[in-house]
């Protein structure tokens, strides 16, 4: 994605330019809801979490044994034959109503491919900073070029806006992120990049399912088998949808009876507003703008899944990035910052919501988001503090390590602070009597490699 959506070294910029970010997942659990802080005015709970108000797992008392390191999913291995699997498969298919014909047309491609098990375990995409990943992926060649597509098809996007209520930046910006505009849809093979990936341990399950689905896209028409090229982890077309989402989003928009992602702009354009706008897009709202951070603020309220009118922010000295005062209204908003109280501070809406279910990355997904705000005419991102720092890839590790020997859930340890780890770092910020950002910095892994863990 659409949601759901980390590389070896080679591979890492590669995937970073060009298509398959948005299969990639953080992988981190999803959270439980948590109270309010006592001091939330009027603040409100909202209606999708991306995982900020995750609770972190207590630590065990003195007597218990502490949590056990997360084994990473990557040590699954495949034991079972492929042969077996595929004849397992090729029943169910035929019991899903895909018809012989079908499964005959496809068949030579259902192979395993021991490379695509490489690249899968191999990602890394995520583990780089906000700033260093938004650097490259809004760069201005992608705000230039999104303003250029929505020019040349202004008729277009202003058709689609009316019937999917999806604005043209938003879609722009995933349309560039994915594949700068169709430029880089990918070369591999989908068929058999779904098989192997389906047979394979780490995601059988979701894979199955898309394989399925790019069968019956065959099936219907839309792709035939040599047209379906793309990404190596199978998703399709210039907004890199899962087979899934082609086939239950893709719309016929230039009428000629099928629905061609690859090739059909206004398919393209109009099917990635219908898949948007089924994520609980809200037509005419906003849904971020760059803001100006206090030098002091309750900074645990900055939190994805903490809302307040935008009148309590502005109470609290948040103001416009140019430094005028924010309106004071009732529209809820959250506080986001990506690389902590001395980063980039943005206000998002219930719109900004979509980005992390396109993709739960909460790099990919503020990059995207930004990124939009940018097509539409916004101005450059503030740097943040001169001299930011940020936890290395390894550094990050050891952090999710310690964390988990004090008996916190963070997830995978893979180098990603996504919303688990982050849950974690908060909470360890407020014991340890640190701005609890949820920003994971070299002072508090230095706290913690030396034992300064306040009691709970």
């Amino acid at each position: 994605m659409p949601n759901w959506k980390y590389l070896i070294a080679a591979a890492v910029l590669l995937a970073a330019a060009y298509p398959a970010l948005s299969q990639t997942t953080t992988s981190e659990q999803k959270p439980k809801p948590k109270p309010k802080p006592k001091t939330e005015q009027s603040g409100t709970a909202p209606a999708f979490s991306w995982g900020f108000d995750q609770k972190p797992k207590p630590k065990p008392k003195a007597a218990e044994t502490p949590a056990a390191p997360v084994t990473p999913v990557t040590t699954c291995r495949n034991t079972g034959s492929f042969d077996r699997w595929l004849a397992d498969f090729r029943k169910e298919a035929l019991e899903q109503g895909i018809n012989q014909r079908t499964l005959n047309a496809v068949s030579s491609q259902l192979t395993f491919e021991q490379s695509i098990i490489n690249r899968d375990r191999g990602q890394r995409v995520f583990s780089q900073g906000f700033l260093q990943f938004s650097d490259r992926m809004a760069a201005g060649h992608r705000i230039k070029g999104g303003q250029a597509q929505i020019q040349k098809h202004a008729a277009l996007f202003r058709k689609v806006e009316e019937q999917y209520g999806v604005p043209g930046p938003v879609i722009a910006s995933f349309w560039g992120l994915e594949t700068d505009f169709g430029g880089n849809i990918g070369n591999i093979t989908t068929l058999p990049s779904l098989a192997t990936l389906a047979f394979d341990c780490r995601r059988s399950e979701l894979f199955r399912k898309e394989l399925m689905s790019a069968l019956k896209i065959v099936q219907r028409g839309d792709l035939t088998v040599d047209q379906m090229m793309g990404s190596w982890a199978g998703e399709l077309g210039q907004t890199q949808f899962l087979p899934s989402h082609y086939f239950d989003y893709g719309v016929d928009f230039d009428g000629d009876g099928k629905v061609n992602l690859l090739r059909s702009v206004p398919d393209v354009i109009a099917s990635t507003a219908n898949y948007i706008r089924s994520l609980g897009w809200k037509a005419g709202e906003p849904w971020m703008h760059e803001v100006r951070v206090p030098a002091k603020l309750a900074w645990d309220q900055a939190d994805l899944a903490i809302r307040h009118p935008r009148s309590q922010w502005a109470q609290w000295g948040v103001r416009q990035r140019d430094g005028q005062p924010l309106d004071a209204d009732d529209l809820p908003a959250s506080l986001l910052l990506p690389m902590g109280r001395f980063g980039p501070a943005f206000l998002v809406y219930e719109n900004f919501r979509i980005f992390p279910q396109w993709n739960n990355s909460l790099t990919y997904s503020t990059t995207a988001s930004f990124l939009a705000t940018r097509i539409a005419g916004a101005g450059p991102m503030s740097r943040g503090k001169e001299g930011l720092e940020s936890l290395s890839f390894e550094e990050i590790r050891e952090l999710q390590r310690l964390l988990v020997k004090r008996g916190y859930d963070v997830g995978k340890v893979d180098g990603i602070p996504g919303a688990a780890t982050r849950a974690a770092v908060k909470d360890v910020q407020m014991q340890l009597k640190l701005p609890a950002d949820s920003y994971p910095t070299p002072e508090l892994l230095s706290r913690l490699r030396g034992g300064r863990e306040a009691s709970r």
